[in-house]
């Protein structure tokens, strides 16, 4: 008997008609001798819906009853889910985070899991019961209900699924599976049967918005296979597994297993700044202390014993990174602050990468016949990135993709 822990996301189970559905979906997988728990996030809007009214009543309520107001929105589908699963005939039990208990710190709204207490869970599958638990939320060790952070749900069910070393994750999306890249750029763009959890995560930090980033984190720290999966149609979806159980599974290990790319790019230029110990801090400190994140940097040495220094951030973080950036600049007497917000980051994703040569300069041959200048460049292992003018995003991706034949 295979344990197998499902999430279904909030369009999953936007109204009534489709929490039926779902319902449905879950007895099947009963009848064939399953034990399965499933997590749930609110309804589609809910969350918004709670939000509006908050803001209604407070200009800044307090982070922690707004964790408590939003966690209701999951309490009110797994009840809903649990009712109708017992209407089909099938005994099931719902429970919130901290009825389990989900452990997490005392950070509101960014919590992060510390423990998951399992026995309750087990004893009801032991009972033949399905177990329907809310995603997104958990109570800290000073009795405060927490919340995860966006696609928190996610990493609820695999957390989960780690503490009932289940058999498998599987997460429903209103997506058939991981892509090669973006079919609405690409329509040749092929699902995958695997990809690795290295890979996913470079995806998923790279704009691949399936999966939460942190589902992934603790996916490949327990080693929990992981599946991406339609609600709405059949299939196998992609499962995602180490790299050595990918090697194993595969005879032909693609070079390249996808593209991805993320509009949510902006970069900024400091020019003719000192060339001396300690000026990369003295640019990227204070654009840290402001919380902003900073992605890709390049740093140029001059011949007259300046440099030039460039970064990339989110670009709805351009204006205040530009504002602080110019304050670093005239304390450092650089020349000139430049922003430019109309770029993308393109990435070539693959284990293969670490195997093979060329990879590097068939990008930039096919980005050269097609007339593309790379305004900047980043290497990880099993990843190129790089930095692009958004109007040519589209070509780009379709060229790439047709060169390293992943529409084959």
């Amino acid at each position: 008997m295979a344990l197998i822990v499902q999430k279904y996301g909030g369009t999953s189970v936007g109204n009534v008609e489709k929490i039926k559905n779902i319902a449905n979906k879950i007895a099947k997988f009963i009848d064939d001798g399953q034990q399965i728990v499933v997590v749930v996030s609110a309804m589609s809007g809910e969350t918004n819906r709670l939000t509006s009214m908050a803001s209604i009543i407070a200009k800044q309520p307090s982070s922690r009853e707004m964790d408590t107001l939003l966690t209701t929105g999951e309490q009110v589908t797994i009840s809903l889910l649990s009712m109708a699963l017992q209407d089909l005939g099938h005994e099931a039990i719902s429970y919130t985070g901290w009825q389990i208990p989900i452990a997490t710190n005392n950070i509101h709204s960014k919590a992060r899991i510390e423990e998951i207490n399992s026995k309750k869970i087990t004893s009801q599958l032991e009972q033949e019961k399905v177990v329907v638990v809310a995603g997104f939320q958990g109570i800290s060790a000073e009795g405060n209900i927490t919340t995860l952070g966006r696609g928190g749900s996610d990493t609820t069910a695999v957390a989960i699924a780690a503490a009932l070393s289940a058999d498998e994750c599987q997460i429903y999306t209103d997506v058939d599976g991981v892509y090669t890249t973006d079919p609405r750029v690409v329509p040749e763009a092929k699902r995958l049967d695997f990809i690795t959890y290295d890979e996913m995560l470079e995806m998923a930090s790279l704009g691949t918005k399936i999966l939460q980033i942190r589902s992934v984190e603790f996916a490949s720290k327990y080693q929990v296979p992981l599946r991406v999966l339609s609600s709405t149609q059949d299939g196998d979806g992609t499962l995602l597994i180490s790299e050595q159980d990918f090697k194993e599974s595969t005879m032909e290990k693609p070079i390249i297993s996808g593209i991805a790319f993320s509009r949510d790019e902006a970069k900024l230029m400091i020019l003719g700044i000192p060339d001396e110990p300690g000026i990369a801090f003295q640019i990227i400190g204070p654009i840290s202390d402001a919380n902003i994140e900073i992605d890709m940097i390049i740093q140029n040495q001059g011949h007259d014993g300046t440099t030039d220094f460039t970064f990339t951030v989110s670009r709805s973080d351009i204006h205040k990174a530009e504002e602080i950036l110019r304050a670093s600049a005239k304390k450092l007497g650089a020349r000139k602050v430049q922003t430019d917000d109309s770029i993308v980051k393109v990435s070539l994703v693959g284990i293969g990468m670490k195997s093979h040569s060329g990879i590097a300069s068939n990008m930039f041959k096919v980005l050269a016949d097609n007339q593309i200048n790379i305004q900047m460049i980043g290497t990880t292992e099993i990843k190129i990135s790089i930095v692009i003018n958004e109007e040519q995003l589209d070509t780009a991706v379709q060229k790439l993709h047709k060169a390293f034949e992943l529409d084959k």
